[in-house]
């Protein structure tokens, strides 16, 4: 029952499939027949019952429509055989028809053919004509760049070749010849590029080598410009009565130093003004660039040429190593870097991008420096000032001209005022061998005057005044010497020299007056106050010598003022103006003079000790010459004779030589009483002794310097002249008794003096008395000396216990 009613189920499925495998695509019976074997077991072998059974209603089906048109297709084939003989027929007159045509046509077939292959003919002319009119104007492109390349029209040649890649190969691209030229194009490119870097290198190399003329050129160029202006501005200045400057030199002659410092020229006026692009052909730099901006490797090019140019100045600013020894050396320096800074702000205007400001600047600031170092480091080798002087205007011109080209150049300007402090030491050192050479050529002597074109002279040179010496008859003489005018013309010479170096630094007058004053004092308290101490200190100047010397110190301190004057005159700067610098010659002179002063009373002692050493005593004498020693009278004679040079010199002056010399002598003749190596005096040598000292004292009193009141000169020789009373009179109980008090007879006389005096004389007493020593006389005077000397003794060592 089971399986009957499971039949009954599956024949509605089958049904149903093969109804699907009937009426879908055959693309789907897959998935159709698949249901069949997931059914029920025995489902496969129902299907293939049902599918049999179903064929076979159709076959029936097949058949019953067959039965029914058979006598259709029968009556068809019936026809067909009526119809057979017709078309046979048909066929032989067609055949026949068509035989007829070809004969016939055969001609025309022949004409078409030449027809056609005649307009083929032309088709193709016609096609080849207009590629080959297509090809042309490419053709006539390409020899146009091959004749550009020929003709180094580089940079045309670029456009060509964009012409030709982005115009023409476009059109003919599929033709062989034009891939050819394709391929060409990349390397006509690096032939132009190498051709484009080598005249780049060409440039490089010229411009390096005409760098110092461009650099000249601009340097003269700019100090004609200078001048003009300078010049310009003096006229403008006499049409409304200013004067910057008054000095003996006129402008014109000034401009004229400079501009033959600044460069030497056969002839100015004739020779062509040139600028840098008459010197340096530019256009290779301009068709380099254009060809790498066209080539799209602009900043290869910009990256090349900065630095090659780089290299160049590293080149430029490293210096030769005797630079220093000439000015053409320092010329061709300042030269080169101008010519080649002048290049680049060339550059830097008629290119875009190839060098910016920026870069100039940088570069700058990198050379400035360099430059500076070595300005510096070369110019402390300078010892000649003009040299210096020189270097200074170059460096001005130098500055001046690249200003004008943008540069900043205040770096240099303050390097000018470390070299001006060398040039003035140079100047310094050159003055102290001029001021040594006018000393050693001095006559230290009143200068003779023998008529009045002579005084005007030297009054033209030194400012002298002198009203009672205006009165005199000539002959007469000047009180100082020839040094004076010509160490005065000197140092005006030493502010002019100083002067050439302050102009042109773009300085005030009060600027500049205060540097002439500056450099002026130096030469007056430095190099003049050393100059004549080393003379006052010279062995060979004399006592004479020496007071001409305090005397033209006294005549230079006098002029001082006038140097002080020279200067408002040079600056227009006045002297009541607060920040006015002083001349300090008052004091370097002062302090010659002090010098000198001090070096006579030395010289005078030292003459002193001279004539003492000539003494020759007899100590032994027992009875004097009666008259003074002749050592003492040539040694009065003498200083009675300085005395008299002594007149001209100040009152106190003189007054203190001579009393120094009066005290030197007293003291010279002490120490000679005293001295350890003499061991015996006798009455007769004291007796001598103060025959001498006597002549001192009339010396003193014969007032050998006026101005001294009453016995002060003489007062020197009070010392000796107790000393001698003391034993001359033979008073010692008079000197014991009265010791200490103030109204002593002998109050000058020091025991341990006279203690060491009376021991000398009481050792020759011995001696002398050694066979007279039972006179009573003698022997009284023998116990008396040996009382005074115990005494003496006793009072000596009462005076160091008490000390």
């Amino acid at each position: 029952m089971a399986e009957s009613g499971e039949g009954l189920g599956t024949v509605p499925e089958h049904e149903r499939i093969l109804q699907e495998i009937q009426s879908t695509d055959t693309a789907c019976v897959g998935p159709t027949l698949r249901s069949v074997y997931d059914d029920q077991p025995n489902a496969h072998k129902k299907f293939m019952e049902k599918l049999d059974a179903c064929i076979r209603n159709h076959d029936k089906e097949i058949e019953k429509m067959c039965n029914f048109h058979h006598q259709g297709f029968v009556d068809a084939i019936t026809e067909l055989l009526k119809v057979r003989t017709d078309a046979e027929k048909l066929k032989v007159q067609v055949t026949d028809t068509n035989r007829r045509f070809q004969d016939a046509g055969k001609e025309v077939i022949v004409q078409t053919e030449d027809i056609i292959r005649c307009r083929i003919q032309q088709r193709n002319i016609t096609t080849v004509v207009e590629k080959l009119q297509l090809c042309l104007p490419v053709l006539e492109m390409y020899s146009k760049l091959k004749e550009q390349m020929s003709a180094k029209r580089y940079y045309s040649a670029l456009k060509t070749m964009e012409q030709l890649e982005n115009v023409y190969f476009p059109r003919v691209s599929q033709y062989r010849f034009c891939q050819l030229m394709i391929e060409n194009l990349p390397k006509l490119r690096e032939d132009i590029k190498e051709v484009s870097m080598s005249d780049l290198k060409d440039f490089l190399e010229s411009i390096r080598k005409h760098s110092d003329k461009i650099g000249e050129t601009a340097m003269k160029q700019a100090q004609q410009q200078k001048i003009f202006s300078v010049t310009l501005q003096k006229r403008n200045n006499v049409k409304f009565g200013k004067n910057i400057y008054i000095n003996n030199r006129s402008p014109d002659e000034r401009n004229k130093t400079v501009l033959k410092h600044a460069f030497e020229e056969e002839d100015e006026n004739e020779e062509e003004v040139l600028t840098v692009q008459d010197l340096v052909d530019f256009s290779p730099v301009y068709r380099c660039l254009h060809i790498y901006s066209v080539l799209g490797d602009e900043e290869t090019f910009e990256n090349y040429y900065r630095k090659q140019r780089k290299k160049q100045a590293r080149l430029v600013l490293q210096p030769q190593s005797n630079m220093h020894e000439t000015v053409d050396g320092y010329r061709r320096y300042f030269t080169q870097i101008v010519g080649f800074f002048v290049v680049e702000d060339h550059i830097l205007h008629v290119t875009q991008g190839l060098v910016t400001r920026a870069y100039t600047d940088e570069l700058w600031n990198m050379a400035l420096s360099k430059i500076i170092a070595v300005l510096r480091a070369h110019s402390s080798y300078c010892t000649d000032p003009d040299l210096v002087l020189e270097l200074k205007n170059l460096i001005v011109i130098f500055a001046d001209t690249l200003q004008g080209y943008g540069f900043p150049v205040n770096r240099l300007f303050d390097l000018l005022f470390e070299i001006r402090d060398q040039y003035n030491e140079t100047l310094l050192k050159k003055w102290a061998g001029v001021f040594r050479d006018i000393f050693e050529e001095d006559n230290y002597s009143p200068i003779p005057i023998v008529n009045e074109e002579e005084y005007k002279v030297i009054i033209s040179k030194f400012p002298f005044q002198d009203s009672d010496l205006e009165k005199q008859s000539f002959p007469k003489k000047l009180p100082m010497s020839q040094s004076v005018p010509h160490i005065y013309i000197q140092v005006k010479e030493f502010i002019y020299a100083s002067l050439k170096f302050s102009e042109s630094l773009h300085r005030s007058s009060t600027e500049i007056d205060d540097m002439l004053r500056k450099s002026t004092n130096l030469l007056l308290t430095r190099t003049l106050s050393s100059c004549l101490l080393n003379l006052i200190r010279k062995p060979h100047i004399g006592l004479t010598e020496l007071v001409q010397i305090i005397i033209n110190t006294t005549h230079l301190e006098q002029a001082c003022k006038y140097l002080e004057d020279f200067i408002t005159n040079i600056t227009n700067i006045s002297q009541e103006t607060v920040h006015t610098t002083r001349l300090y010659g008052l004091s370097t002179f002062k302090d010659a003079r002090h010098a000198a002063e001090g070096e006579i009373y030395t010289k005078l002692n030292q003459k002193i000790d001279e004539f003492v050493q000539l003494a020759d005593y007899d100590w032994t004498m027992s009875e004097p010459d009666g008259k003074a020693s002749g050592y003492l009278m040539d040694l009065i004679n003498f200083l009675r004779s300085i005395f008299q040079v002594f007149t001209h010199l100040p009152g106190k002056v003189a007054q203190t030589a001579c009393m120094s010399a009066c005290q030197h002598l007293s003291t010279s003749l002490m120490q000679m009483l005293l001295d350890s190596e003499l061991k015996q005096i006798s009455m007769g040598a004291v007796q001598q002794f103060n025959l001498d000292v006597i002549q001192c004292e009339l010396f003193a009193s014969s007032e050998p310097v006026p101005g001294f009141q009453g016995d002060t000169l003489q007062l020197a020789f009070i010392d000796l002249r107790q000393l001698l009373d003391l034993f001359m009179v033979w008073d010692w109980s008079t000197y014991l008794a009265d010791y200490g008090q103030p109204a002593s007879k002998y109050l000058r006389v020091n025991p341990n003096t006279a203690l060491t005096l009376l021991e000398k004389m009481k050792d020759t007493s011995k001696k002398n008395n050694i066979f007279a020593q039972f006179r009573k006389n003698d022997r009284d005077k023998q116990k008396l000396i040996e009382t005074v000397v115990k005494q003496l003794r006793s009072l000596v060592n009462g005076m160091s216990q008490h000390t």
